[in-house]
């Protein structure tokens, strides 16, 4: 089954090596691919590659390292890594299915808008910087939609 990230879709937790669970507002799917091939696979859907988008990001706003994914632009539909793409731990969250988030335990609690709570196991620090980073690609690329 191929899966294309979409509006309602808020993470992209890796199961084992080569299977995925995705969360979405009203359902969970298990997908058998990778996290990334998730990703690049819906990023190819919407008409470019994740090496495509890690390089517009990485012009944008700088970053090379953890990178936030503008996965389709006229939804704004922005996710982000939770540690090194190349880590099969690798989890990717929506950035605007984000309620709150929470220190929990040494880890991080994302809770969603739609009450959905995930926990990952990285520091509130390093979760929260994932955050700003892609709320920095969210904020420069409004701008220039705005400035067209």
């Amino acid at each position: 089954m191929e899966y294309e990230i979409n509006q309602n879709t808020l993470a992209i937790i890796p199961i084992n090596k080569e299977q995925s669970k995705i969360v979405e507002e009203n359902n969970v799917y298990i997908i058998n691919k990778k996290t990334i091939e998730i990703i690049d696979h819906s990023c190819k859907y919407f008409g470019s590659s994740f090496n495509g988008r890690h390089e517009g990001t990485k012009n944008m706003i700088g970053v090379n390292y953890k990178t936030p994914i503008l996965v389709e632009e006229t939804r704004n539909i922005i996710f982000f890594p939770t540690c090194s793409t190349r880590l099969c731990d690798c989890h990717w969250i929506s950035l605007n299915k984000i309620n709150n988030y929470i220190s929990c335990n040494n880890n991080s609690k994302v809770i969603f808008k739609n009450g959905y709570e995930l926990e990952l196991n990285i520091s509130y620090g390093s979760l929260e910087n994932q955050i700003l980073r892609s709320t920095l690609l969210e904020s420069v690329i409004r701008k220039r939609k705005n400035s067209i």
